[in-house]
């Protein structure tokens, strides 16, 4: 898999995307905010790319990454294992439910976060590096003005439209993600392992995986929040000849009880891949 150390080609626009987007957010009744780009032909797609979004758990790869930079620094922090209580225990938190007798090991919590999308998982890694905050102090320590994290699992997911605290854009989170996997942001040992989580994700199946070809690969996280039909997908994409491309999809509607459509995201997939490959 590709790491560009030297840097994307110049980014230039993909003709015939941007319309055919607006045509999804008219038939599905939602705001799609879309980075996209081919890191090695720099074609790129930007739909509401600078419009916030709520994070939801597309935070969890930062706070790993995090752990990763700047907690593991004696080579077995990742080794330390957990206690937590049941009183701890959040909505979603099947993992460390089932591991709540002997605690997890940190890397076994930053694996339930991403792949699992583990809520108290999430939790126990903000507890690491300072609280919500500390993702939004890891963002902008990689040059992400946007990205910001203010509450704790499940409070964070409340999904409303309009809101700042708990945001990032689809152009500034995709820019981390690039960082993260395909550049320099982390030793090279760190950003192999938090790939290897992404790569392993299980919760991202019906969403941009599911309008990816078959032969593609996609080291993704997802996030979802039970109101205003919030939904988002965030990875990196290897072509079958190994081309990355980084996808940053965020999506919400305007309605409180409106329902989460996994099939936007696999239509708005289908809609890069064209402008993409």
């Amino acid at each position: 898999m590709t790491l560009l150390a030297a840097g994307p080609a110049a980014a230039h626009e993909a003709p015939g995307a941007v319309t055919r987007l607006r045509e999804l957010e008219e038939r599905h009744g939602a705001r799609v905010g879309v980075h996209a780009r081919n890191m090695a032909t720099g074609t790129t797609v930007r739909h509401r790319a600078d419009e916030r979004f709520p994070i939801l758990s597309v935070f969890k790869t930062l706070a790993a990454a995090a752990v990763l930079r700047d907690r593991d620094t004696d080579g077995g922090f990742l080794d330390r294992r957990i206690r937590y209580t049941k009183a701890q225990l959040v909505e979603n938190s099947d993992i460390c439910e089932a591991n709540l007798a002997t605690g997890m090991t940190i890397r076994e919590l930053c694996a339930a976060a991403i792949q699992w999308s583990d809520n108290t998982a999430g939790n126990l890694l903000l507890r690491e590096i300072g609280g919500p905050h500390g993702i939004t102090r890891f963002a902008r320590s990689l040059g992400d003005p946007v990205t910001r994290l203010d509450r704790w699992e499940t409070e964070l997911n409340s999904g409303e439209p309009w809101r700042e605290t708990d945001t990032t854009s689809p152009a500034a989170i995709a820019a981390t993600y690039a960082r993260l996997v395909l550049g320099g942001a982390l030793e090279r040992p760190d950003r192999e392992l938090l790939t290897s989580w992404l790569l392993g994700n299980r919760t991202g199946k019906t969403r941009l995986r599911a309008g990816l070809p078959p032969e593609w690969t996609i080291a993704d996280k997802t996030g979802a929040a039970d109101t205003y039909g919030s939904l988002n997908d965030v990875g990196v994409v290897w072509t079958e000849d190994g081309t990355p491309l980084v996808m940053a999809v965020l999506t919400t509607k305007p309605e409180r009880d409106a329902p989460r459509s996994d099939i936007l995201l696999e239509d708005v997939a289908r809609v890069l891949v064209d402008a993409l490959r």
